[in-house]
């Protein structure tokens, strides 16, 4: 198979980059693989590091401001398009999917396109049912919560295909890098007298974060010191950070900042936590953490419920619910001793369900079922 990945974002680009990436270099030892992706976007960089791969620079302009920018985008597109005829157009997003989708049009063979769901967003409206009508082969649904979503709105029409997010779990092994010095994170307590949760998650507000600094300030003063908490990825604004202060729990939340490996401070943590209540849906981050070795708290929104085996590898509490967070953490002091058992059973779980090459080879078989279809 020939198979162009596309995807709008011009900077890091989370989980989609990701993704991409994922499928790109599993699928580039067997299939002729390609990436178009904005220049200077972290996908560009690393979709020309992997072996097999090949890189095209595509902006992906949107807005009704960008007509004139869209219109070259498109040409540009469809011209690669028509000297490198290719199987599939695997689109991740709304901006990449209409270029696609104009970019496809009139050329002799029109290749598939797919669309993966990334996010739990709501798909209504006419761009949607446009696009599932003339511009979407297949949707590929990232975990159960999704599919349904999907099958209750116009890209029902489409294949459905369910192909749960896939981590690298060699990479994201419990002793694949050295753990982070916790002893900074952890002052001024002593080692063993604090428990260090943390989140690889990002520091979007919507990711639930501050939910948990609300939480353990609802704590007693005795409780709170039992807890620091570690969370990388962009530094919060001033308001969050003048609310943390007036909460007096400043002292047991550290930001890392943005890291380009971020192993090494998963590896230092007791347990990790994805507390989203907006955007998300099954969370490479959680994945991550479970590789690592630690389990993890997360609330019932979307698929992140789908990822724990409650009281097994994690636990799961009611979305943006305050106090059932406190009662988690008491909880997960009063389990400090099992903690590493329960961390096992995540690596455990990963092994079984989370590889990247189950991901690859779902991903490949809804590829093939799909061409099948249209032979």
């Amino acid at each position: 198979m020939k198979i162009l990945f596309t995807n709008f974002h011009a900077g890091d680009g989370g989980g989609h980059t990701t993704y991409v990436t994922g499928l790109a270099r599993g699928l580039a030892p067997r299939h002729a693989i390609f990436v178009a992706a904005p220049p200077g976007s972290r996908l560009n960089r690393e979709a020309r590091a992997i072996a097999g791969v090949g890189v095209i620079d595509q902006p992906f302009p949107n807005g009704l401001g960008k007509l004139a920018a869209r219109g070259r985008a498109r040409r540009h597109l469809a011209g690669w398009l028509r000297q490198n005829p290719v199987d599939i157009v695997h689109v991740n997003g709304s901006a990449d999917h209409r270029l696609a989708m104009a970019a496809v049009r009139g050329l002799p063979n029109r290749p598939a396109i797919v669309l993966t769901k990334h996010n739990s967003k709501p798909m209504t409206g006419w761009g949607h049912r446009l696009r599932a009508r003339f511009g979407t082969d297949m949707v590929i649904a990232v975990c159960e919560y999704v599919r349904r979503q999907l099958q209750a709105s116009p890209y029902a029409r489409c294949r459905i295909a369910t192909v749960f997010n896939g981590v690298d779990i060699q990479r994201f092994a419990p002793q694949a890098v050295a753990p982070a010095d916790r002893s900074a994170w952890l002052a001024p307590a002593a080692e063993g007298a604090a428990l260090l949760i943390g989140s690889n998650a990002g520091t979007a507000r919507y990711k639930g974060w501050m939910d948990l600094v609300e939480a353990l300030a609802m704590l007693r003063p005795d409780e709170r010191e039992r807890f620091r908490i570690v969370l990388a990825g962009g530094l919060p604004g001033a308001d969050e950070l003048a609310r943390i202060d007036a909460l007096g729990v400043a002292h047991l939340i550290h930001f890392t900042g943005r890291l380009d490996d971020v192993r090494p401070m998963v590896a230092s943590l007791d347990a990790g936590f994805v507390l989203s209540w907006d955007v998300e849906t099954i969370s490479f981050a959680c994945r991550e953490m479970m590789a690592m070795g630690k389990p993890v708290l997360v609330t019932d929104y979307a698929g992140l419920p789908e990822n724990i085996r409650s009281g097994t590898d994690g636990w799961v509490v009611p979305v943006r619910d305050k106090a059932a967070m406190g009662e988690a953490l008491r909880a997960l002091w009063a389990s400090r001793d099992g903690l590493a058992g329960m961390g096992h059973a995540a690596r455990d779980h990963a092994e079984t369900a989370f590889g990247l090459e189950h991901f690859v080879d779902a991903t490949e078989k809804a590829y093939a079922g799909l061409l099948s279809s249209r032979a």
